[in-house]
């Protein structure tokens, strides 16, 4: 998908692109609703030119990395620090400052592909790390409140549960909750 303010520059991207052998939506200027054309067109790479990235195409950026991230190519005039730092941690994969060149194309796609799948292996990565620290927490506050109620050491008390867990067929995490919420009934 291709959303650029210059339609003169629009035309020599979208050849360029079309030359590499990519399929080409082009779309109205990013500030015309990018979450809804995206969701519409649901496109493999958003691509966005413009002078420079204003705070209504961040927040629409912002929106699409939330709803249904994608990479994203910004090609732009503005090389300041706080633009690139402002694009990049609303979800641009790849910052570009100096015009659009046909021959860098496919290298910054390919890279902006490449981190975007990095970056979002990181956070399942990080999203796996939290649930499963979560989860321990809360066996762990059940087995508290076992060895607490029945006197038995940690182990004696993880042996309770996984015993509960078969017992019921349910999982060890579902018997701790289980654990937690009884003794808050009964606290």
């Amino acid at each position: 998908m291709l959303v650029d303010d210059s339609q003169q520059e629009v035309s020599l991207l979208e050849e360029a692109l079309q030359a590499a052998g990519y399929d080409v939506v082009t779309a109205p200027p990013a500030a015309l609703g990018l979450p809804d054309q995206v969701a519409a067109l649901e496109p493999d790479v958003i691509i966005i030119g413009t002078e420079s990235p204003t705070r209504d195409v961040l927040e629409h950026i912002a929106v699409v990395s939330a709803r249904a991230p994608r990479p994203i190519v910004l090609f732009t005039d503005d090389s300041a620090r706080a633009s690139i730092q402002a694009a990049l941690k609303a979800g641009v994969s790849a910052y570009v400052v100096a015009g659009i060149q046909a021959d860098r194309l496919q290298g910054i796609l390919d890279v902006a592909v490449a981190r975007f799948a990095q970056e979002q292996a990181l956070r399942a990565e990080l999203s796996t790390a939290q649930t499963k620290l979560a989860d321990r927490k809360v066996i762990d506050r059940a087995k508290g409140i076992l060895m607490a109620q029945k006197r038995v050491s940690e182990d004696e008390a993880y042996r309770l549960l996984r015993k509960l867990a078969m017992d019921r067929n349910a999982t060890l995490l579902a018997v701790a909750q289980q654990v937690i919420d009884v003794a808050k009934l009964l606290g």
